[in-house]
């Protein structure tokens, strides 16, 4: 059966983001597989407000900063600042030491900022001049970014992008949906979501999203997916190993919501768009055929055979 406190935070959240029942579920999935997430669309349509409130409903401690080009590696990590009346060095803080960062237009900064939150989000600690500090636990990212291409935005990293577990979109809402909206006063709403889960019941359910059993068939399904992008013409560049991983835990989130203990082919196939489509460069051929990332993952799909599991 589903967890019924999973299920109540589905339906607080899809109270205030309307009509993008799946999204939610997926940004869920990626907070219980203990993953960074990031949402890629055009600004307006509520991501922002997405993350305020998981943050509210899953008592997170939460932190929003807005990338900049000015926005600087100490603003985020921290620094020293000499105490005059101790006559000593203090460390300040910086905004990662928190439980949920929501990195508003991440690839509006620059290259150094972006690259001060690979050791963040990799390792859940900040190294600053010779001291190893931890993040609190659990520690979740969720970046938005404007589509490449747009006004002062540029590429991030292929390494600051294969260390989020998925990239999302919410794209526009329904003519309902809006309608719903303009008459719902979200903000009001907002202010009126209180915690269903307790940082303790969180850390709890992630440790038992890991123990979901996986039957070797499906082991095996998903390093042939992986492997499938560095040896098809589709794809200029394949996924990396870190791919995999992320493919299984969040196809072990995916059970843990559905009131399973157990990964499905389906699981696996729900999040693969998710999971692959921000870790691949595709081909020219792919390119000039107007092929996008997510039908070329799609025929890739369809060459993998899928396991028949009695």
């Amino acid at each position: 059966m589903p967890d019924n406190r999973l299920n109540r935070v589905q339906a607080a959240v899809n109270r205030i983001i309307k009509g993008k029942e799946n999204v939610v579920k997926k940004v869920l999935a990626a907070i219980i597989g203990g993953g960074h997430i990031l949402m890629e669309d055009i600004p307006g349509v509520g991501k922002t407000t997405l993350a305020t409130t998981f943050a509210r409903a899953l008592s997170l401690d939460y932190r929003r900063v807005q990338f900049t080009p000015d926005v600087l590696p100490s603003d985020l990590l921290g620094f020293s600042m000499y105490h005059s009346q101790k006559g000593e060095f203090e460390f300040q803080e910086g905004a990662v030491f928190c439980n949920l960062l929501l990195a508003d237009e991440i690839n509006r900064t620059s290259p150094k900022t972006q690259s001060a939150l690979l050791e963040v989000m990799e390792e859940h600690q900040v190294s600053i001049e010779g001291v190893t500090r931890r993040l609190p636990d659990p520690f979740i990212v969720i970046a938005t970014q404007n589509p490449a291409g747009s006004s002062g935005t540029q590429l991030l990293p292929e390494s600051q992008l294969d260390r989020f577990l998925v990239r999302l979109s919410m794209g526009y809402p329904g003519h309902e949906d809006a309608v719903a909206l303009l008459k719902g006063e979200v903000w009001k709403q907002l202010a009126d979501v209180s915690p269903i889960l307790s940082l303790e019941e969180l850390q709890d359910l992630q440790k038992r999203t890991e123990e979901i059993f996986v039957h070797d068939s499906l082991y095996e399904y998903m390093v042939s997916l992986v492997e499938g992008t560095r040896n098809n013409p589709l794809f200029a560049q394949g996924a990396s190993p870190r791919a995999a991983i992320a493919l299984l835990r969040m196809s072990r989130a995916m059970a843990m919501i559905d009131g399973r203990d157990f990964v499905t082919a389906h699981d696996v196939q729900s999040v693969l768009v998710d999971v692959l489509g921000h870790r691949v460069r595709l081909s020219a051929r792919a390119l000039a055929e107007g092929t996008l990332a997510e039908a070329a993952i799609d025929k890739l799909h369809e060459t993998v055979r899928s396991p028949k599991i009695n």
